[in-house]
């Protein structure tokens, strides 16, 4: 029988994202490429060494879609997942998730394509609401060609946040 890890020798990554919301509620979302799947999620990463979750955001927005000078808004929601990193480094990720409104911009990695990919970013786009709620029900039924999000709960979580508001405290996403 195989004893439970210890949550406390676990190697958690941290991280950020941003949800980049317009006033026309369309939000970026970048497409993953791992082995056995793809997904679509908010831009950022992992913090390095000495750097806080802000500072780790400006960067990532900056390397990732090219926006420089956001204004970060509130930490909304917190994922975290229990997944071994393809180069065994870490043993799962905590991302931590702010609010960035922003106007809609022709997003450019400023670290180029090639290094994108190596960091399995295939892919950015935007999306307004209905194209998620409709895209998330296709995940649901199963279709074939059909991407799932990253968090799994994104539509409604995005659609919580634009009909209620920004949560008093961040909420848990779920996987």
């Amino acid at each position: 029988m195989t004893e439970p890890t210890d949550p406390a020798s676990l190697r958690i990554r941290q991280a950020v994202r941003a949800l980049l919301l317009t006033p026309t509620n369309e939000v970026l979302l970048v497409r993953f490429e791992f082995p056995t799947r793809q997904v679509w999620a908010l831009p950022g990463g992992g913090l390095d060494p000495g750097e806080d979750h802000l500072t780790a955001l400006h960067r990532e927005l900056a390397e990732e879609t090219g926006l420089i000078g956001a204004d970060v808004g509130p930490h909304i929601w917190t994922r975290e997942h229990m997944i071994p990193f393809l180069d065994g480094t870490y043993d799962g990720q905590r991302d931590q998730i702010h609010l960035v409104r922003t106007h809609r911009f022709d997003p450019f990695p400023s670290i180029g394509w090639e290094q994108m990919r190596a960091e399995r970013v295939h892919e950015m786009r935007w999306w307004n609401v209905d194209e998620i709620s409709a895209h998330a029900e296709r995940v649901a039924t199963n279709e074939a060609d059909a991407i799932g999000f990253a968090p799994g709960s994104f539509a409604l979580m995005l659609r919580q946040l634009i009909d209620d508001g920004i949560p008093v405290e961040p909420l848990l996403t779920g996987v």
